[in-house]
């Protein structure tokens, strides 16, 4: 049976390539995750275009879109159609992305806002009991109550009406095929599923699609339809997003999420009609002559990377090596500073006065490195006192420190195109599997759960509390490299408030240690948020365990499953890289 939907989709993927060379990719693509060292996946060398996506039948799906002429943009809406069918616990059309765009022909840099809203009627008491105080995360998760407006539909739309080449519709007929006639469940799905048991079998409708009759979770090659999806596909594929956001599919939504029984949400038809994408302004920090260039506000991403690659400016890492304990120290701590801005200054800029400018200044960050100059890990790390650049402000607001678990899941999507536009998006439901309730044979976000469930600390207020409209703040990282005005590499990856200390180190063993882009992606995972480093359990980064403890940090080990997907852009051509510890694939021609 497998065969006979590979099959069909093959011959689908050959039909929209009209004919073009097969895709030279890499060798080992569908390598089971790696507990022990972690081998890097081979690079994709190709000279025209180049798609890297967390799934094989995404980037197919993108592939055959750039094959038959399509831009960037028209390949990651079919990636992201794929993605929503194939890995539906990470991203799907009941969820939210952020989108980096390079217009090559403008000389443009430009980023989308597809980030889930609060709904109107939300208040800052959202996730908290009678009592005041802050409920049990997962009692928040599961269910209607964590349920934001979804942004992904209407970003494709809008960065598609932009930028698209192809027709719209064009570009769901792979995840259509797929939906209807079926596809083999990926043994990453099958596992997480059979973690999750319990809490997938709560609700009817995730239960009776991940589970067989007799309640036994799907395994890997199962052949799994969704012919829900293929009908909601077909209605935006005719409709456009507004079929999303209006209409029998939104109130489907609107039902699922304010019955949802237990755990009521509290969204309404008026807050998906209203949902609008936002273009902003692209958040760039300097780094060893490089422009590193993401999301800003309400993404903690770019700000964060960019406080922790500016911090680390004025120490030589190339000559200390990825081996060293002393690098491992100065990126811990220049992380831990980072994040303890986060914590206190960042969340949705349209809500509350934020110091953009100021958490990124390079004498703000040279004065916050003098903290680095010892020889052991800090001992106590508090939020540092940026510029504020507000015309108005007597004085800059107060804010208290404010705490949001923002657990591993997500997706990233990275692509250049002929034309040489390129793009890095990051998109996600937020925790695996989201709030564990589907509407129209997608899950719903549970992206609400991303703010502090505390609106305020001794009277203080939070500045990522819970406010009817607000765009919760995010750790996505779709990240654009800029250097001399042109675009380098592409990349970004999954992995909840992880996701800043995945590219970071990604970016760091590039760019310092001169790691081959494959190579920096597959090098250990060793990052700190908070007090502890965590260090990837099983690679050979556990070796740095005893002289970091020795240099004062605690250490915890933990299986850290990032998923960065990038493209390196060259004078001779492009190179794809895929995470080896989750299933993607990059393929170029």
């Amino acid at each position: 049976m497998r065969g006979v939907v590979r099959a069909g989709l093959t011959a689908l993927l050959l039909a929209l390539a009209v004919g073009s060379a097969p895709a030279q990719q890499a060798s080992d693509a569908l390598a089971p995750e790696r507990a022990g060292a972690i081998a890097a996946r081979p690079a994709v060398h190709a000279k025209r275009w180049m798609v890297a996506a967390a799934n094989p039948l995404a980037a197919e799906a993108g592939a055959a879109v750039l094959r038959a002429g399509g831009g960037a943009v028209d390949a990651m809406v079919a990636v992201q159609l794929v993605l929503g069918l194939v890995e539906p616990q990470s991203s799907g059309l009941g969820g939210g992305a952020f989108l980096v765009y390079w217009d090559n022909a403008a000389k443009r840099l430009t980023t989308f806002d597809g980030r889930e809203t609060a709904p109107a009627a939300a208040t800052p008491t959202l996730f908290q009991n009678a009592k005041g105080e802050p409920l049990a995360f997962m009692d928040a998760v599961i269910g209607g109550r964590s349920v934001g407006v979804p942004g992904t539909p209407r970003l494709l739309e809008t960065a598609h009406r932009r930028y698209g080449k192809l027709a719209w519709r064009r570009l769901f007929a792979p995840a259509i095929q797929l939906a209807e006639a079926g596809f083999p469940v990926s043994p990453r799905l099958a596992g997480l599923i059979a973690a999750e048991g319990e809490g997938l079998k709560r609700f009817p409708g995730t239960r009776g699609y991940f589970f067989h009759a007799d309640g036994t979770p799907l395994v890997a090659g199962d052949i799994l339809k969704n012919p829900a999806y293929g009908r909601t596909l077909r209605h935006l594929a005719e409709n456009g997003a507004d079929a999303f956001y209006t209409g029998p599919l939104a109130r489907g939504i609107v039902n699922t999420v304010r019955r949802a029984p237990g755990n009521r949400g509290v969204m309404r038809l008026s807050d998906l009609a209203n949902y609008r994408v936002k273009e902003r302004m692209p958040v760039c920090a300097p780094y060893r002559g490089y422009d590193v260039c993401g999301m800003g506000p309400p993404s903690s991403g770019a700000l964060t990377l960019g406080q922790i690659l500016g911090m680390l400016q004025g120490f030589d890492l190339k000559a200390l090596g990825p081996t060293s304990p002393e690098a491992w120290r100065l990126i811990a701590d220049a992380s831990r500073l980072a994040f303890a801005d986060r914590g206190r200054y960042m969340a949705d800029a349209d809500f509350v006065p934020m110091p953009t400018k100021g958490l990124i200044a390079p004498d703000y960050l040279a004065a916050r490195a003098t903290l680095l100059k010892g020889d052991d890990a800090l001992p106590e790390v508090v939020p540092g006192q940026p510029k504020w650049s507000h015309a108005g402000l007597e004085a800059p607001p107060r804010y208290a420190d404010g705490g949001a678990i923002e657990l591993p899941s997500t997706s990233q999507i990275s692509i250049v195109d002929a034309d040489g536009n390129v793009l890095s998006m990051t998109t996600t439901i937020e925790n695996g599997f989201g709030s564990r309730l589907m509407a129209g044979g997608f899950l719903l976000n549970n992206e609400l759960t991303d703010f502090s469930f505390r609106s305020q600390v001794d009277g203080v207020p939070v500045a990522n509390r819970v406010e009817p409209g607000k765009r919760p703040r995010s750790s996505m990282a779709p990240t654009i490299v800029m250097k001399d005005g042109a675009p380098v590499l592409a990349l970004g990856s999954p992995g909840g408030s992880q996701i800043i200390g995945y590219v970071a180190k990604t970016l760091i063993a590039h760019l310092d240690w001169g790691l081959p882009i494959e190579q920096a992606i597959a090098a250990p995972n060793v990052l700190a948020r908070f007090d502890a480093v965590e260090v990837e359990k099983g690679s050979s980064a556990e070796a740095l365990v005893p002289e970091l403890k020795q240099l004062g940090f605690p250490v915890t080990s933990a299986e850290m499953t990032s998923g960065v997907q990038a493209v390196l852009i060259a004078p001779d051509g492009l190179t794809g890289a895929a995470d080896p510890r989750r299933e993607g694939l990059a393929i170029g021609e």
